[in-house]
């Protein structure tokens, strides 16, 4: 009877859980979205690194080729002073075979000594055209030389200016969906919180305006001695009916959260910092924690709560919520905490 007339109680204005979701929401958004731009700088960054190697192998190539096209440069500039030093002694030669010549014509005893010069100097003038034959030749294959590096040089600058146009349409796309992601993984956190108001709610609805029962931030808080006797993780007579309305509203709740939200009620259990004795089935209060969040999940199993939904944890008395070490914080912190979160 005193259960149905707690149930059937006028709840009571309760602005504070809201207040408090609202921070939790806005604090869950931020770690969110600081997780995300962590990502997607990881994946940035790998992309970048490729990029940066693609363009310094391009740089390489283009300082190679830079380098050859000087040093071809500097050749065609020397056979070119070789050719005009060439045709300047082809001048010099042309003339003194005309001044031999002229004398030649006008007779005279050294008629056979200029017959000689003016052989000499055609032989002379003879290898000095073949010599610049050859020249020429050479500037003309430097000349188509330098023309294929240019060529070469143009193409890589376009390619790398290519891959320059790439990686910044990579780095648009990626900062794009960086934004799309957030915007919806922020309002998959939003819907989610406003289930929890939910939950919170309906829970404080059926369960009633208890002292050892609790909304501490975005938890759900149970005092241990709701449903364990000291020392043990079997769930007492009287914690039963609490268990069975709270899988009563986690059951009603599934009905509600759409499929594609990936939640879970995570169940932890918190001990004291008081030692136990170590001679029973715990060792240690990790352990015993660990073993009444386990007794928790195995009962809401057991009433229809899909396991892939639930998860158990154990803190021991590693968390405490209460400083202190009088009875009144050692009774706090030994508690059962649920908390509506994402996988």
């Amino acid at each position: 009877m005193m259960a149905v007339a707690r149930r059937h109680r006028p709840p009571r204005a309760d602005f504070w859980p809201a207040f408090v979701d609202v921070l939790t929401n806005l604090l869950l958004v931020f770690i969110f979205l600081l997780s995300i731009f962590a990502l997607v700088q990881f994946f940035l960054s790998q992309e970048i690194s490729g990029r940066d190697t693609v363009l310094q192998q391009l740089n390489a190539q283009i300082a190679e080729l830079t380098e050859m096209l000087a040093l071809e440069k500097a050749s065609s500039g020397q056979m070119s002073d070789s050719l005009t030093n060439m045709q300047a002694s082809l001048a010099t030669i042309e003339a003194e075979r005309n001044r031999l010549q002229g004398v030649l014509d006008s007779g005279g005893a050294a008629t056979a000594a200029a017959n000689g010069k003016i052989a000499g100097l055609t032989t002379d003038l003879e290898s000095e055209k073949q010599a610049s034959q050859r020249a020429l030749s050479q500037v003309e294959l430097l000349n188509q030389q330098i023309a294929a590096l240019r060529r070469q040089i143009a193409a890589l600058e376009g390619a790398l200016d290519i891959s320059e146009d790439r990686d910044r349409e990579s780095q648009t796309k990626i900062a794009d969906l960086g934004r799309r992601l957030n915007v919806a993984l922020a309002q998959r956190v939003q819907e989610l919180a406003r289930y929890r108001s939910d939950f919170f709610g309906r829970l404080r609805e059926i369960l009633g305006d208890r002292p050892d029962i609790r909304i501490v931030g975005d938890r759900f808080v149970f005092q241990s001695e709701v449903f364990f006797a000291t020392g043990s993780d079997e769930v007492n007579p009287a914690g039963l009916g609490e268990l069975d309305a709270l899988a009563e509203a986690v059951i009603e709740l599934m009905q509600e959260i759409p499929e594609d939200i990936p939640w879970v009620l995570r169940v932890d259990g918190h001990t004291d910092k008081q030692p136990i004795s170590g001679t029973g089935r715990f060792r240690t209060n990790w352990e015993l924690s660990a073993g009444r969040a386990i007794s928790v999940v195995r009962f809401l199993i057991d009433k229809g709560v899909p396991a892939n939904r639930l998860v158990a944890a154990g803190f021991g008395e590693f968390q405490p919520i209460e400083p202190g070490e009088s009875e009144e914080a050692f009774a706090k912190n030994r508690r059962i905490e649920l908390k509506l979160t994402e996988r």
